[in-house]
C-alpha cells in the first residue's frame, strides 16, 4: 500500500506512546493536524519531539496508541509504504552521487519512468533554487546548498507529508534565517503538510501555523505562534517562549486576574494565567525586552527592583545586561545606555507584559 497518492484531510496521533525500556519517551500524546498545515514540534532536548517525528515516519515503532491518515491506520505500515518525505538534521546525502542523482534517488527506487523522473527532478531543483549545481557532489556544496538538496529529495516524490528534524541546526545564523524563509516558501508553493521539529522558538514562531510544545513526553500546549507567545498556559511554556526572567514572591493583591506580588522590597504586578489568591506563592515571568532601567530618582519606589549590574554588552540598537538582586534573583534587562558592572540600578517591569503563575 502506497500512501503518497492518497488525498487526505487530517493526520491524527491518538494516545501515541513510545517507551525505551523503563523510560517513556512519549506518554500517550494526541494531536490532529489538518491538510496543508505547518506544525512545529517545539521543546528542549529529550522532550520527545524527534521520537514523535520518527514514529510518524515509521523509523521507530510505537508502543501504544495509533497514527491515522483520515480513517486509515498507518503506524502498522513500513516507512517506504507511507510515502512521506523526510529531511534530516545531518542532510544524509550520498557523497558519491551528484545533486541530480541524490534528488532523483527516491523516484528511481519507485521505478519512475526516466522522462518523468527527469522533469520532476529538474522541477524540484528549481524549487529549491539550485540551478547550475546539478552535477556537483555534496562535498562541493555549502551547508545551505546541501540542505536544499535534502529538501529537494524529500519533495520530489510529491509526498502528502514532509517531516523535518531540526534541519537548520548545523547552519550558521545568517544561513538559518535564509533557509527559514526558503522552507516556508517551499511549503506554501507545495501545499503539502509539514511537521517540523525544533528547539528554537524563533524558528517555530516564524515558520509554523501552529506550535506544539512538548515536555517530558507530554504535550503542554498547542496554539498559534501569537497564542503561545502572548498567552502561554504554563511556566515552562512561558520560559520556552522567551520569558527568561523569573521572580518568586507572594500574592499581596488580586483583582480580575491582575495580581501584585511582594518580591523582596518591590511590589510587581502582572496578569495571572490561572486564578490566584492573596497569600499564595507565585512566580512572575517577564521577557528581557520588557525589563528596562529607570531613572535614579525613581529607585526608591516599590514598583521598581533594585539590583547590581553583573554584565552588560552592546547589541547594536541597545544594551543587554544581567543584574542580580539582594534576594538572589537574576534579571536580564535592556538599557538605552551603558552601565558599569557592579553599579546599582533600578529596573522597571511592564505590568502589561508580565505573567504570573502558581509557584
Amino acid at each position: 500500500m502506497q500512501l503518497a497518492s492518497l488525498p487526505f484531510e487530517e493526520i491524527r496521533l491518538e494516545k501515541l506512546s513510545r517507551s525505551f525500556g523503563a523510560h517513556q519517551a512519549l506518554k500517550g500524546i494526541s494531536l490532529s493536524i489538518r491538510k496543508g498545515e505547518f506544525i512545529a514540534l517545539l521543546g528542549p532536548s529529550g522532550c520527545g519531539k524527534s521520537t514523535a517525528l520518527n514514529c510518524i515516519a515509521g523509523l521507530l515503532a510505537t508502543t501504544g496508541g495509533g497514527i491515522y491518515i483520515d480513517k486509515t491506520r498507518i503506524d502498522t505500515l513500513k516507512p517506504e509504504d507511507r510515502g512521506f518525505g523526510m529531511v534530516f538534521q545531518n542532510y544524509a546525502l550520498f557523497p558519491h552521487m551528484t545533486v541530480r542523482q541524490n534528488v532523483g534517488f527516491g523516484l528511481k527506487m519507485r521505478g519512475t519512468p526516466k522522462a518523468e523522473m527527469k522533469s520532476r527532478v529538474e522541477a524540484a531543483i528549481a524549487m529549491v533554487r539550485l540551478h547550475g549545481q546539478e552535477d556537483k557532489l555534496p562535498g562541493q556544496l555549502s551547508g545551505g546548498q546541501q540542505q536544499r538538496v535534502a529538501i529537494a529529495r524529500a519533495i520530489v516524490i510529491e509526498p502528502p507529508l514532509v517531516l523535518m528534524d531540526e534541519p537548520l541546526s548545523n547552519l550558521d545564523a545568517k544561513l538559518r534565517l535564509e533557509m527559514r524563509a526558503e522552507i516556508r516558501r517551499i511549503h506554501n508553493q507545495l501545499g503539502a503538510t509539514t511537521i517540523y521539529v525544533t528547539h528554537d522558538q524563533d524558528e517555530a514562531l516564524s515558520l509554523a501555523d501552529r506550535i506544539v510544545v512538548l515536555r517530558d513526553g507530554e504535550i503542554r500546549q498547542v496554539g498559534s505562534p501569537v497564542e503561545l507567545y502572548e498567552h502561554p498556559d504554563h511556566l515552562d511554556v512561558a520560559e520556552f517562549m522567551g520569558y527568561r526572567n523569573r521572580l518568586s514572591g507572594k500574592v499581596i493583591a488580586e483583582q480580575n486576574g491582575k495580581v501584585t506580588l511582594d518580591i523582596g522590597n518591590a511590589h510587581i504586578s502582572g496578569t495571572a494565567r490561572v486564578p490566584l489568591t492573596v497569600g499564595q506563592n507565585a512566580v512572575l515571568a517577564v521577557r528581557p525586552d520588557d525589563v528596562s532601567t529607570t531613572a535614579a530618582n525613581a529607585s526608591t519606589t516599590q514598583s521598581n527592583i533594585l539590583a547590581k549590574v553583573e554584565t552588560i554588552e552592546y547589541r547594536g540598537r541597545d544594551f543587554v545586561g544581567t543584574a542580580s538582586t539582594d534576594n538572589a534573583h537574576e534579571l536580564v534587562f535592556h538599557a538605552s545606555a551603558n552601565a558599569a558592572p557592579g553599579s546599582a540600578i533600578a529596573l522597571a517591569i511592564d505590568p502589561a507584559r508580565a505573567l504570573v503563575f502558581p509557584a
